[in-house]
Order: structure tokens, then C-alpha cells, then sequence
């Protein structure tokens, strides 16, 4: 898979020197990718190289709500993979393979095959970030990158809705008991504040995300106002931080980035990383 070498992880065709991030939810429908797509640009416009890998294979989003319309490269005789860019971001997701409309009817074997050659097949040369978009959820998946990837931090998004920070919680604990560091929580959704007259609404209740912080004993990193234009930037392939890089979520996006970039940490080299396709709790 990789390996730790002079305070890098080593792929097989690139490098990541700053940080591996797995971007996770307890359920769908919280903006998890909306939120992975837009933390990407963020740290790209403040001078890192950022790298996504889209490990949601069933429910890939990545590609329509960043933008990417060219396709990846792939040589004949090497078989390696030139990952798609926009806006200094290099993506591979399924969605670089498949229509957006087809179903990916794979069981979790082929699906950790997937993701495994993502980092081993795939040219990624120098990165400072790679963010790994997880499938919502505690399931297999989830379970292999947080038990096989030790290197990789955990970032939780949530809405501060109970349900939601319920579910969320369970993905902190699970992290917590494969011991994989959780780098904070991001909460979406936070308010909706009227264009009109500036009032908010707590739509889907409120501070949910600092609770589910203080529960886990972890910082809430930023707090993500619901916004029509969000909706709409992701829609046609255009991020907000990107498209409106003043508003207030722009500058929210940027504020976390750069907690993000605060919060950097050596690479222990004394962790192993593990084969991706063997199930869990095999090497």
C-alpha cells in the first residue's frame, strides 16, 4: 500500500508529506461530500497540493459536485492512472470509470480492489493532502480504511439534527476503537439565515456538532450555514469556496482549512498499513 519514509507516506506513485484524511458520517444526506469537495479547494487555495480519493463507490459524487468532466488517463503498456484535475485537485472516483447514472453492483471484495489500486495504480506524485471520501456508515468499508489505513485521521461531518449526531457517534467510537485519531468534527447545516433579513433558523436544532464534540472529547473545527448556493455550486459542478470566495461559508471553509493545516502531525513510522482487500482483521 505505502510506506512511512523520511516523515512521508511513500505510494507507490506519489507522496503525501502533511496528511491522509477520512472524511466520514454516520448516515447519508449531511453533505459529507459536498463538505470533502469543498475542504479540498480550501487547502489547495491556501498553496498545498491536494489529492481526493471518491472511496464512496456505491453513492460517488465527488466528480459532479467538484466538476471534473475529462476523463483520467490511463497508459496502455503500464496500466497506471493519470487521476482528473480541477481547480489544482487531483480526483479518482468510480465516476472516472462509469456513468454517473449506472449502479456499481460490487460486493465489498472488489470494492476494497478498487480502492486499493486507487492508491497503488493511480500517479499521484506529490501530494501535502489526500482526502478520502468514506462511505456514510459503520460498514465494511468504513471498517477496512480506519483498521487497514493507521495513518489516516478521521474527520466527522454531521448536521447538529439528533439523529444525525447520534449516528455520527458511532462512527467516534468506531474510530476510537480501531485507534484511528479523530481530527474533529465539521458540523453542515448548522442555520439557515434569511437573505432578506439576516435572521437564522435552526432547522435541524442546534450545536449538535459542539455536543457531539464535547462527547467525543475532540474540537468542532467549523460550523457550515445552509445555503442555497451551496446547492447550486454543487449542482453544476462549481464549490463554493471556489465560486463565492467571500461569503460567509467560503470563509468558514477557509477558516477550517487552515485548522486543518494547524493540526498536522508526524507520520508514525512504527504503524503498518494493511492489505485493502483482505476482509477485517486480515492482513
Amino acid at each position: 500500500m505505502y510506506e512511512i519514509k523520511d516523515g512521508k507516506i511513500e505510494l507507490e506513485h506519489g507522496s503525501i508529506s502533511e496528511g491522509l484524511i477520512a472524511i466520514a458520517s454516520g448516515k447519508g444526506g449531511v453533505g459529507k461530500s459536498t463538505v470533502t469537495a469543498n475542504l479540498a479547494v480550501a487547502l489547495q487555495n491556501q498553496g498545498k497540493n491536494v489529492g481526493i480519493i471518491d472511496a464512496d463507490v456505491h453513492g460517488f459524487s465527488i466528480p459532479r459536485i467538484i466538476g471534473i468532466e475529462e476523463e483520467v488517463k490511463v497508459e496502455q503498456e503500464s496500466e497506471l492512472i493519470h487521476p482528473a484535475q480541477k481547480m489544482g485537485v487531483k480526483v479518482i472516483s468510480m465516476g472516472s470509470f462509469v456513468n454517473e447514472k449506472n449502479p456499481v453492483i460490487w460486493r465489498s471484495p472488489l470494492l476494497l480492489g478498487a480502492l486499493q489500486q486507487f492508491f497503488q495504480d493511480v500517479v499521484w506524485n506529490e501530494l501535502d493532502y489526500l482526502l478520502l471520501d468514506l462511505p456514510p456508515g459503520t460498514g465494511d468499508m468504513v471498517l477496512n480504511i480506519m483498521q487497514k489505513l493507521p495513518h489516516a485521521r478521521t474527520l466527522i461531518v454531521t448536521t447538529p439534527q439528533v439523529t444525525a449526531t447520534n449516528v455520527a457517534g458511532r462512527v467516534g467510537h468506531m474510530a476510537e476503537k480501531m485507534d484511528s485519531e479523530i481530527l474533529g468534527i465539521i458540523e453542515n447545516m448548522a442555520y439557515y439565515e434569511c437573505s432578506e433579513c439576516g435572521n437564522k433558523e435552526y432547522i435541524f436544532g442546534k450545536n449538535g456538532g459542539k455536543e457531539l464534540a464535547k462527547l467525543l472529547n475532540v474540537d468542532l473545527l467549523g460550523q457550515l450555514p445552509l445555503m442555497k448556493h451551496v446547492r447550486e455550486g454543487g449542482d453544476k459542478g462549481n464549490p463554493v469556496v471556489e465560486e463565492a470566495n467571500n461569503d460567509d461559508i467560503s470563509r468558514e471553509f477557509n477558516k477550517i482549512a487552515k485548522e486543518v493545516i494547524k493540526r498536522k502531525k508526524e507520520f508514525d513510522p512504527s504503524l503498518e498499513p494493511m492489505d485493502l482487500k483482505g476482509g477485517p482483521g486480515q492482513a
